[in-house]
């Protein structure tokens, strides 16, 4: 990375108060900022680390008034968190590196269709019927089952394994060992206290822009389809069952789980280690915090947390009390033996 500042302020649209020429080098937080690097305010709250950092360029809001001298050269946007973000995605396509071919080591069947621009890393496999579109990265160990149709220019990072008759659209990134499109969890008891398999014979269906972390698992349905719409971003170490349906454009972090034939809706944000019951419905807009046990319908815009989740605001002014509950128990027991006490008399 070696840049000077207009160049930096070209891509983002910033206006420069201080030296266009500065070369930059790095990125780093504003506390720790050192010469050469870059940084950005976005938070009021850090403002005091703007007056002493070493950071020689940071990115800020095109509104901020000064309260003391600065040394670092700053570059005013309307949003600086959305403008450093933007800053990073141009860095990263300049430094990421560029695949090419197929590996020798690669098994690719010969009724597979993959167009001649798709990079085939080593080891990997892609079965019968599969179809693969332009620009698309299929990196080494990755396995791409039976029928599976992959779009333009996804990237299928190493480990990655996306069963039979699974159907991904364009610029789909799917992260390391995450797996797509196995039989979700569905048994029948049976006479002799065991259980018999149910077959899962539907797919999963991946619309266009979908991140999925590392890790994760989306299972195929029972019949029909798992689908997980356009512009969804799953964090790492997600879990959503068969039949699931998600929204365009919600966010779901780490460890969260989604039980069965659960309907989730647009824009919904959920937290990480939220757990899911299955037949449920969550409408567009809703917020579930971290931790979170959802055991019913959630509304639109409807702000939940905790076991069993409750409306947000109630679980704020109910937690005064659940810390409470000891030394509320105390008094109680004080309480009882005073009485015990007046009626003995």
């Amino acid at each position: 990375m070696n840049f000077n500042v207009q160049q930096i302020a070209d891509w983002i649209g910033a206006e420069i108060i201080g030296d266009p020429n500065q070369i930059i080098d790095h990125f780093s937080a504003i506390e720790e900022g050192s010469d050469k690097g870059i940084s950005f305010l976005a938070n009021p709250k850090y403002e005091n680390f703007l007056y002493s950092t070493e950071a020689s360029a940071v990115i800020v809001s095109k509104e901020i008034e000064l309260k003391e001298s600065i040394q670092t050269t700053l570059l005013k946007v309307e949003d600086p968190y959305h403008a450093f973000a933007q800053l990073l995605r141009a860095y990263e396509q300049a430094i990421k590196p560029e695949y090419h071919g197929v590996d020798s080591s690669s098994n690719i069947h010969e009724s597979a269709t993959v167009d001649a621009s798709v990079y085939v890393g080593a080891l990997a496999v892609i079965e019968m019927g599969a179809k693969i579109g332009s620009g698309t990265e299929i990196h080494a160990q990755s396995f791409v089952g039976r029928n599976v149709t992959i779009g333009e220019r996804c990237e299928i990072y190493p480990g990655v394994r996306i069963y039979s008759d699974t159907v991904i659209g364009d610029d789909v990134v799917i992260h390391a060992n995450s797996v797509i499109g196995a039989p979700g969890f569905g048994f029948s008891p049976n006479e002799n206290g065991g259980f018999d398999k149910i077959p899962q014979l539907g797919k999963v269906i991946i619309e266009d822009g979908v991140d999925i972390g590392s890790s994760c698992t989306i299972d195929r349905a029972t019949f029909g389809e798992t689908r997980v719409s356009k512009g969804v971003k799953l964090d790492n170490q997600v879990h959503l069952a068969h039949n699931v349906f998600v929204g365009q454009n919600t966010v779901i972090a780490a460890q969260t789980g989604v039980a069965g034939s659960t309907k989730i809706g647009s824009q919904v944000m959920i937290g990480g280690q939220a757990g899911i019951v299955g037949h449920i419905e969550i409408g567009d807009g809703a917020k579930i915090q971290a931790q979170s046990g959802v055991t019913r319908k959630v509304k639109s815009n409807e702000k939940i947390q905790g076991t069993p989740a409750m409306d947000y605001n109630t679980f704020s002014k109910s937690y005064i009390h659940f810390k409470n509950l000891v030394s509320l128990e105390a008094r109680v027991k004080e309480l009882e033996q005073v009485s015990n006490k007046l009626s003995e008399k």
